[in-house]
C-alpha cells in the first residue's frame, strides 16, 4: 500500500480520528464532546514531531510525507473542526458562517505556506526549527475552548465571543509575526492550561 504506517505517523492518524468524532459531535449539537474531542486532537499534536525525530533513519520522502500529513490533519482538526463547533452554535446568520468561513480560510493557507517554508528550509539545514512565521494553527486547540469559556462563565453570548474570537485567530494565522516554537516546557504549559480548562468544563456540566 501507498503512505507511511510506521510508528512515527500513528499520533498524527490517531490525531485525526479525534478531529472527526469532534466535527461528528459538533454535527450532533454535543458541543462539550466536540470541544474535547479538539484538545484531544490538540494533545497528540504536541508530541507527533518528538516522536517522528526519534527515527534517526527517516528517508527524504518520509519526512516530506510526515509534513504533509501533519498539515493536512490539522487543517481538519484546528481549521475545520473549530468552524464546525461555531455552526453547532445554532448562530445562521451570514455574518457568522461568514467569521467561521474565514478562518478556515486562514487555516488552509497558513498550513499551506508552511509546507513550502518547511520544504525549503528542510533543503538547506537539518537543524530543528527554532520559531514559527504567523501563529500556528494547532494553538487553536488549547485557544478556541478558552473562548467558549469565556462566554460561559463571562454571561456573554456565545456566539458572538467566539466568531469575534476566531476572526482574531484567523488574522493571526496569517499575520507575519514569529512566534518563538515551544520546548518541553512550553508544551508542559499548554497542558496544564487545557486540564484547566477540561475541569472548567467539567464543572460546566448540568447536574455537576
Amino acid at each position: 500500500m501507498i503512505g507511511v504506517y510506521d510508528y512515527t505517523v500513528i499520533a498524527t492518524y490517531l490525531s485525526l480520528l479525534f478531529g472527526l468524532a469532534g466535527i461528528y459531535s459538533a454535527s450532533r449539537g454535543n458541543l462539550f464532546a466536540a470541544i474535547l474531542f479538539l484538545m484531544l486532537a490538540g494533545l497528540l499534536d504536541a508530541f507527533d514531531g518528538r516522536i517522528a525525530r526519534t527515527k534517526k533513519n527517516r528517508t527524504d520522502t518520509e519526512k516530506r510525507f510526515g509534513i504533509q500529513i501533519d498539515s493536512l490533519n490539522d487543517l481538519v482538526c484546528f481549521g475545520v473542526l473549530p468552524a464546525a463547533i461555531g455552526t453547532a452554535m445554532g448562530c445562521t446568520a451570514i455574518w457568522f458562517l461568514t467569521t467561521m468561513a474565514f478562518f478556515t480560510l486562514c487555516a488552509l493557507i497558513r498550513l499551506a505556506y508552511f509546507n513550502v517554508m518547511e520544504e525549503e528550509r528542510q533543503e538547506g539545514t537539518s537543524e530543528v526549527r527554532k520559531f514559527y512565521l504567523g501563529v500556528p494553527v494547532t494553538s487553536a486547540s488549547f485557544i478556541v475552548p478558552a473562548y467558549y469559556l469565556l462566554s460561559l462563565y463571562g454571561g456573554l453570548t456565545d456566539y458572538i465571543v467566539y466568531a469575534i474570537g476566531l476572526f482574531v485567530l484567523g488574522v493571526a494565522f496569517i499575520a507575519p509575526v514569529r512566534v518563538t516554537k515551544p520546548g518541553l516546557k512550553g508544551i508542559l504549559f499548554m497542558g496544564l492550561l487545557g486540564i484547566a480548562e477540561l475541569v472548567l468544563f467539567l464543572l460546566s456540566v448540568p447536574g455537576k
